[in-house]
């Protein structure tokens, strides 16, 4: 099931349909932005591919955030999910 991200704890009104959360039927949810996976929780831990630009990192966060991990600056994501 593919549905938009919608900011939550962003300032932001909206992503304007660039961000999709995707949960598959084997329990992976993975969080699209623009049109890469970059990041998925498979077996209730949050794997980061990268953080591309300033807008897919504060995808990255929001999704973070919404799924019950730590958010943080790009440096302590990285440490913390790559």
């Amino acid at each position: 099931m593919k549905e938009e991200l919608k900011p939550i704890y962003d300032r932001r009104k909206s992503f304007y349909k660039k961000a999709f959360v995707v949960r598959e039927g084997n329990g992976i949810i993975k969080l699209i932005s623009y049109t890469t996976e970059v990041a998925r929780i498979e077996n209730g831990k949050l794997h980061i591919n990268g953080t591309y630009s300033a807008t897919t990192l504060r995808h990255l966060k929001e999704f973070a955030s919404q799924m019950g991990f730590k958010s943080g600056s790009k440096a302590e994501l990285v440490k913390m999910y790559c």
